[in-house]
């Protein structure tokens, strides 16, 4: 949200502009001691660049059709999980050395998601050129 927030803020001429923490954190109704602890792992990543002084804030560091969600969240640190196993650990699903039942749906599910916010743009959130949810009858 404060990413899509902070490209809409465009200036029109094609120059980013230059966004404070506070104006988002009025905006979307996040906190601004989030926000900046987020902006310090986007900066860190070279998403966005701050920018010092009176009129000082955060600007995007290059052009929101070419930054992807998956790069936006995985550079804030969070990892997009559909079960709780890991490969790191010895205990599986179920919690002993086994698989459960539906593991493979899982690692399926996180696979799509990731292909998923890898294909969406932060400039495709702006413009709404989202897919349809699917609406149940």
């Amino acid at each position: 949200m404060a990413m899509a927030d902070l490209a809409r803020q465009g200036t029109g001429d094609g120059r980013r502009a230059v966004v404070s923490l506070s104006d988002i954190s009025v905006r979307q109704g996040i906190s601004l001691s989030f926000l900046e602890q987020l902006f310090g792992k986007l900066r860190r990543a070279g998403l966005v660049t701050s920018h010092r002084g009176t009129s000082g804030g955060y600007s995007l560091s290059r052009a929101p059709q070419t930054i992807t969600l998956d790069t936006v969240i995985h550079a804030v640190n969070v990892d997009i999980r559909a079960y709780g196993c890991t490969p790191e650990t010895n205990i599986a699903c179920t919690g002993r050395t086994d698989r459960c039942l539906t593991h493979n749906l899982w690692g399926a599910l996180e696979t799509h998601i990731e292909g998923f916010l890898s294909s969406i743009t932060i400039q495709d959130v702006i413009d709404e050129r989202l897919p349809a949810p699917e609406v149940a009858e």
